[in-house]
């Protein structure tokens, strides 16, 4: 009892006496959006409660900056100026930044100068976000290991070819949160 509440305060302690740095929060909507839940006997709110005040208050250089797939899952006191000073819309990435995308993951796996066709790498992948770009090559190695032959563009255009990017899966979900991000948010382009 109470072990979440110290390790949480821990935490926020431990990031201010690191100051100056940036406190990364991945997936925010995973710890918060269910803050009002009393299934845990109130442990939610109160930590909630603690990171607003914190948010607020915090002493030294923490530069706050996090991450959520859905923003309108998260309590509106996180949005507002003092705590999270912006919100910022990262769209699926363009042409331009899918070829960067695609080149940092075949680099990442030794196979960024393997004359592979990244013009008809991006055609193919309008739609898709940095983690099925990702997921794509990984598939696509997999395939050609199994094969027993080398990375190729074809390998790599028949994982693109089965994957179902959620722009594809879910567009709706995806105009929508356009829609709402529009007059909303910061572009990050």
């Amino acid at each position: 009892m109470g072990d979440s509440e110290k390790n949480f305060r821990r935490a926020l302690q431990t990031a201010e006496r690191m100051a100056p740095v940036v406190l990364w929060i991945d997936e925010l909507e995973k710890a918060f959006a269910a803050s009002g839940s009393e299934d845990d006997g109130g442990v939610s709110r109160r930590i909630f409660g603690s990171f607003l005040s914190w948010l607020q208050d915090r002493q030294g250089d923490v530069f706050v900056a996090a991450t959520s797939n859905d923003v309108s899952t998260l309590p509106a006191e996180f949005i507002r100026k003092g705590r999270f000073d912006e919100v910022f819309f990262v769209d699926l990435p363009s042409a331009e930044v899918r070829r960067e995308i695609l080149r940092i993951h075949l680099a990442k796996r030794k196979h960024a100068g393997d004359g592979l066709d990244l013009d008809a790498l991006v055609k193919a992948t309008d739609g898709f976000s940095g983690s099925e770009l990702e997921q794509a090559i990984v598939a696509a190695l997999y395939t050609a290991f199994a094969r027993e032959t080398s990375l190729s563009t074809a390998v790599l255009l028949e994982e693109i070819g089965e994957t179902r990017p959620l722009s594809r899966t879910m567009p709706e979900r995806i105009s929508e949160l356009r829609e709402w991000a529009k007059d909303r948010t910061v572009s990050a382009d």
